[in-house]
């Protein structure tokens, strides 16, 4: 394949920039994607390979149920613009309950291929020091959270504000041969199938009363990594350290990532557990499982010794300890336009976590959206972003001007309260009247049918 297009540029190549490039050379356009990860003595502080698309974090997509869960919504839209990071997802799922998770580097190598195998994609191991040169006339940043000093000080100075930061944890991986399944047991929450069909994905291991207790007192006492530089720089909520959570209530966890509600243990089922805490398959061949919401900060000694105290990890072996890095992004809703360019400088767009939205599929989300109206850009034929009643068209909207007048903007992953409301339907499609307490649940998926029919017409009429 052949054009006389000028390329769009492209820097950053994970899950956003690498979503903002296929949808680029999707369209017809050719795309230069620039990753630093590869060169020699160039890393991150929490990247380990330089495969494009490399998940630091969970392994986690979230949910994939379209109807009744927003970012299960988002993931629908995005297979329905052709998403390359939703595609290479759905071919390498691992069992979630009804999430949608994925053996990493599969993925990763996945995304990378498909990359590769493009003939409009160009990808250069090169490092963006500073602003891309003044001939680049159609730049996409998508450099997410680990952006090099270098290029976040250039880009700074454009705006003449400073940019906002938080610290970002990453939840330990054990091996799945080390955990005691004479204790622990294989269920998922209400025993709900995943898009892989799986009711039984997790591994949940119980606690009583006076284990738990034993166990906050441990996380609260253990010895924290700290760094000086960043004593300031608030948490997001949606990714608080294990112990940060726990210092704001001994009973935090149990309404959190150790809540013991839709689980029964097989082996003693009239008594419920005080405590419960569930990995999550982390590979293909199931040998890795992390341990959900366990993002943490403790020493890794300290760590080890910790997460033993869990019933059914006590000979836990640990494949990769957590860890902690800062995430910055812009104060879009002062700097960003509707097109993503920034207001100073239009021939840059932003995408991903740099902006202000939070999670991987957020993240690439608003890369396909970055990439096709670039591409719609060169191609001249100018392309407006989807409405707000889509999902895509609400984070568009939150990060572009949608909080609330004189509030700090603070990242945002998708959810029902960004787009539009709705009133909730009372009688169902036959004219059934709904029980009040199920009339929530009809609505957001009235809301999912219509941000998808709004969705599909916005591709249809691009």
């Amino acid at each position: 394949m052949t054009t006389d297009l000028k390329p769009i540029h492209v820097i950053g190549g994970g899950l956003a920039g690498s979503e903002a490039a296929w949808q680029i050379a999707s369209a017809g356009v050719p795309v230069i994607l620039h990753e630093m990860r590869g060169v020699p003595g160039v890393k991150t502080d929490a990247h380990h390979t330089d495969g494009l698309a490399e998940l630091v974090c969970s392994n986690s997509f979230r949910s994939d149920d379209w109807e009744h869960n927003a970012v299960g919504l988002l993931h629908q839209e995005m297979r329905e613009l052709g998403s390359v990071i939703m595609a290479c997802a759905n071919d390498h799922q691992v069992p979630a309950g009804g999430a949608l998770a994925v053996d990493r580097d599969g993925f990763s190598q996945a995304v990378t291929a498909k990359l590769e195998a493009h003939p409009l994609v160009t990808i250069q191991r090169e490092e963006i020091a500073g602003l891309p040169p003044e001939e680049w006339d159609n730049v996409i940043v998508a450099t997410g959270p680990l952006t090099s000093p270098a290029l976040a000080e250039a880009i700074l100075s454009l705006t003449g504000e400073e940019s906002l930061s938080f610290f970002d944890a990453i939840a330990p991986i054990v091996h799945a041969d080390s955990i005691d399944f004479d204790i622990a047991w294989r269920q998922s929450r209400y025993d709900k199938e995943g898009p892989g069909g799986d009711a039984a994905a997790y591994v949940n291991c119980p606690m009583n009363k006076a284990e738990y207790d034993a166990f906050i007192d441990a996380l609260i006492d253990g010895p924290k990594a700290e760094f000086k530089e960043w004593e300031n720089v608030p948490y997001f909520d949606g990714c608080l350290p294990i112990e940060v959570m726990a210092e704001r209530g001994r009973e935090t966890l149990r309404h959190g990532p150790m809540k013991p509600v839709g689980l029964t243990n097989p082996r003693d089922p009239l008594v419920k557990a005080h405590a419960i805490v569930q990995l999550r398959q982390d590979n293909a061949l199931g040998t890795l499982f992390n341990i959900v919401g366990f993002q943490t900060k403790l020493k890794h000694g300290a760590q080890a010794e910790t997460f033993r105290m869990i019933p059914g990890l006590q000979n836990a072996q640990f494949a990769r300890l957590g860890g902690l890095h800062r995430n910055t992004y812009l104060n879009s809703p002062h700097l960003l336009d509707r097109q993503l360019r920034m207001k100073s400088m239009p021939r840059l767009r932003f995408a991903g976590q740099v902006t202000g939205v939070e999670g991987y599929v957020e993240s690439a989300a608003t890369g396909l959206l970055a990439g096709r109206l670039a591409a719609a850009e060169r191609l001249g034929k100018p392309l407006d972003a989807p409405e707000a009643h889509t999902a895509i068209g609400a984070l568009v909207e939150h990060i572009t001007g949608g909080h609330l007048d004189g509030a700090k903007f603070q990242p945002m992953n998708i959810n029902y309260g960004l787009l539009p409301p709705l009133e909730a339907p009372k009688v169902d499609d036959e004219g059934k009247k709904i029980p009040l307490k199920e009339r929530g649940r009809a609505k957001k998926r009235l809301m999912s049918i219509r941000a998808l029919e709004a969705l599909k017409a916005w591709r249809d009429a691009a």
